[in-house]
C-alpha cells in the first residue's frame, strides 16, 4: 500500500509565521491637552459711593437796563397812548427768535404794551419833552383859535392826526382850537371827545415833567386857555353855520384861518 504522505500542519506553520513577523507598535496616542484651569475670579472691593454732584444752577442773566436811549422806570411818551413808564427791558423767544421788549405801562389806562426795542424809532416812541418846550406848548395855549372853514369830517381826522403825532405842541393847538368858553357855543359831542382826548395827553406830560398831579396840570391848562382872545359873534355864528353845513353835507371846503 502506497504510505500516506503526512499533511503539514498549516496551524503550526501559520502560527510560525506570524511569530516570525515583529509586533507590530501600538499606535502613539495624541497628547491630551490639559483642561486650562478656570481664572481666579478677582476680588470685588466695596468702593465708597461717591457723593451725588450739586446740579449746576446757571447764572442769571444780567437784567438788561437801558436800550436805544430808553432806560427802566423812564416815563416816556408813546405816540398812540401817551405818556407811560418803562417797567423793564426783557428777552422773549417769538417764533424761535430771541426779541428784545420794552414793557411799558400806562397807569392810568390800566394797559402794559411791550414794544420792541428795535422798533422804537418806528413807532415815534420819545423821551418827555423838555421844560422849555412844555412852556412853549404852554404859551401855544394862549393864541387865538383857528379854525379851518372845512367840513367837520375833514378837521376831525387832523385833530386826531395830531393827537395821536406824540408832539406836545401839535396837542396844545388842538386843545386851543376846540376849547370852548362858557360864553361860546357848547361843543358837539366828537368835538368834546376829541377836546378831552387831547386835553389828556398834554395834561399828563405836563404833571409829569413838572412833577405835579394831574389835576394841577389841568388847572394850569385851563388857566392858559382863560387868557386866549375870545371868539367874537361873528367867528361864533360862522362856526354853527359850519356846523349845519356839515351836517347836510354841503359844506364849504374853502381854508380859511381867523387872523392871529
Amino acid at each position: 500500500m502506497p504510505s500516506k504522505t503526512a499533511k503539514p500542519d498549516v496551524a503550526a506553520t501559520v502560527s510560525k509565521a506570524a511569530s516570525a513577523k515583529p509586533a507590530a507598535k501600538p499606535a502613539a496616542k495624541a497628547p491630551v491637552a490639559a483642561a486650562p484651569k478656570a481664572a481666579a475670579k478677582p476680588e470685588v472691593k466695596p468702593v465708597a459711593a461717591k457723593p451725588a454732584a450739586a446740579p449746576k444752577v446757571e447764572e442769571p442773566k444780567k437784567a438788561v437796563t437801558q436800550r436805544q436811549g430808553f432806560k427802566a422806570n423812564e416815563f416816556v411818551v408813546y405816540p398812540a397812548h401817551g405818556v407811560g413808564q418803562i417797567l423793564a427791558i426783557e428777552e422773549q423767544e417769538i417764533a424761535g427768535a430771541k426779541l428784545e421788549l420794552f414793557v411799558i405801562n400806562f397807569i392810568k389806562d390800566k394797559m402794559t404794551l411791550r414794544v420792541p426795542t428795535a422798533k422804537v424809532a418806528n413807532v415815534g416812541m420819545r423821551k418827555l419833552s423838555d421844560p422849555a418846550l412844555v412852556k412853549k406848548a404852554l404859551e401855544t395855549l394862549k393864541g387865538r383859535a383857528r379854525v379851518k372853514r372845512t367840513m367837520w369830517s375833514r378837521r376831525a381826522q387832523e385833530y386826531e392826526a395830531k393827537i395821536n403825532s406824540g408832539d406836545i405842541v401839535a396837542i396844545a393847538e388842538v386843545v386851543r382850537d376846540l376849547y370852548r368858553s362858557d360864553s361860546q357855543p357848547e361843543q358837539s359831542y366828537s368835538e368834546r371827545q376829541l377836546y378831552e382826548a387831547a386835553l389828556d395827553r398834554l395834561s399828563r406830560e405836563i404833571a409829569v415833567v413838572q412833577q405835579v398831579t394831574e389835576t394841577e396840570a389841568i388847572k394850569e391848562v385851563e388857566g392858559q386857555l382863560a387868557k386866549s382872545p375870545r371868539r367874537g359873534a361873528k367867528a361864533d355864528a360862522e362856526g354853527e353855520a359850519d356846523a349845519d353845513g356839515d351836517a347836510d353835507g354841503d359844506s364849504d371846503d374853502t381854508v380859511t384861518d381867523e387872523a392871529a
